[in-house]
């Protein structure tokens, strides 16, 4: 996979994702505007959010049993119709319909890093993962830029519209330039794959990644839904686009996503995921400083965002290794954990917030990332589980048959 096709894909990834996360920094107006009251803005990201879940069980499965190629694209043509949608509201349901609608389309993000998987060399899996992961980094945060300087030239309607034309541009993008899905083998059919989507539920190595990843984006949902508040009011009053400019600082995370890759593919995904969720917990320390040193928080949000990434991409790597034939459903139900955590951090920061202010919400995100390094922990110390599912795919199988054998071998001589 060539240079542009990552950058490409990566693309894709981002204005899919921005369509969920942009309008963080314009909670406020957005909210004003639609009558929305104060303590419940936070589910205007979580509505996205939890249309994002719905599409991650519902549709992320047909990309192993489909062309993906025209999946992405379809699901980039109609995440363009949700965010229309949400520009034209004058009501706060319609904007919310049309909110679940871009969440739903979104998961064309799962769709496309499967695609970057099931493309890549052996040597390249997990550096191409992090490239096109390092895409929704930019997505989330650097949305965030351009939302708040478009809602201060304009209004926050403004970014929507953007969007939409941002996707409709992709959508014929990836219909020129990527391949056809030369896959040659796909499986039976959607019903068959979502069966297998249940089976991984029943697997450890699965359920540890997706504990993990459930506690990491409660943890980046409690801070990215919440800061504007604080910012937007005393003793700092910053506007819609100087909130938006802390999405530079987040930047970071694309950094840390393709560095991340690269460990992957030398086989540190493990121990670069513990060192991660340390440095998450660490990073709150320096955010709840907000009221008194932005500078803090701008050093806080750099090692958060970074250390978010970092784990996510390994966390992938993991899983998309272990089932290379059901990447899509794999990726789609690790996300799962991902929606349900972002959503249960947006809803919650805001009402803790409101309850509590920035000391508790701190103590929230902090919370959720020490949960997260617990789970990573405690699966560490448990003995390996080498227990083959009925969804484990039979090079995997063969694999560890391989390794009992070499074991006797050993035995025997």
């Amino acid at each position: 996979m060539g240079a542009w096709r990552r950058l490409l894909l990566a693309a894709v990834c981002g204005v899919a994702v921005a369509s969920i996360y942009t309008a963080q920094p314009v909670l406020e107006p957005m909210g004003r505007d639609l009558g929305v009251p104060a303590q419940l803005t936070g589910w205007i990201v979580a509505t996205g959010q939890v249309g994002y879940l719905a599409g991650l069980v519902l549709l992320v499965p047909l990309g192993d049993a489909v062309d993906r190629r025209r999946l992405i694209a379809v699901h980039l043509t109609l995440i363009a119709v949700g965010v229309i949608l949400t520009a034209a509201a004058h009501a706060a349901w319609v904007a919310f319909v049309g909110l679940a609608m871009a969440g739903v389309f979104a998961v064309v993000v799962q769709t496309t890093v499967a695609f970057a998987a099931s493309v890549s060399a052996p040597g390249e899996h997990g550096t191409n993962i992090g490239v096109v992961t390092s895409g929704v980094v930019v997505g989330i945060l650097g949305g965030r830029v351009l939302a708040g300087w478009l809602a201060e030239v304009w209004d926050w309607r403004s970014v929507y519209l953007v969007l939409a034309v941002f996707a409709l541009g992709l959508a014929a993008l990836v219909l020129a330039v990527l391949p056809a899905d030369e896959r040659t083998e796909r499986s039976a059919g959607y019903v068959r794959v979502v069966a297998a989507l249940g089976g991984l539920f029943r697997e450890r190595l699965f359920l540890t990644r997706g504990l993990i990843a459930f506690f990491l984006f409660a943890s980046f949902g409690t801070l990215w839904s919440g800061m504007a508040l604080p910012l937007a009011g005393a003793p700092w009053y910053l506007s819609e686009a100087q909130i938006g400019l802390f999405g530079i600082a987040g930047l970071a995370g694309a950094i840390g996503a393709a560095r991340a890759g690269r460990w992957a593919d030398s086989g540190r995904a493990n121990p670069v995921t513990g060192v991660a969720l340390v440095l998450l917990v660490a990073s709150w320390v320096a955010i709840a400083q907000l009221p008194w040193a932005l500078w803090l928080v701008v050093a806080g949000v750099v090692v958060l965002d970074f250390a978010v990434q970092a784990a996510h991409v390994s966390n992938q790597h993991r899983l998309t290794s272990a089932h290379p034939d059901l990447a899509s459903s794999v990726i789609g139900g690790y996300m799962v954990f991902y929606s349900v955590g972002s959503a249960l951090g947006a809803a919650a920061t805001t009402a803790v917030f409101a309850s509590a202010g920035w000391a508790g919400s701190s103590l929230l995100g902090a919370g959720f990332a020490f949960c997260a390094l617990a789970a990573w922990a405690i699966d560490r110390r448990l003995p390996t589980d080498q227990t083959i599912t009925s969804t484990t795919r039979p090079a995997v199988r063969n694999r560890y048959e391989r390794r009992r054998h070499d074991r006797r071998s050993e035995l025997i001589r």
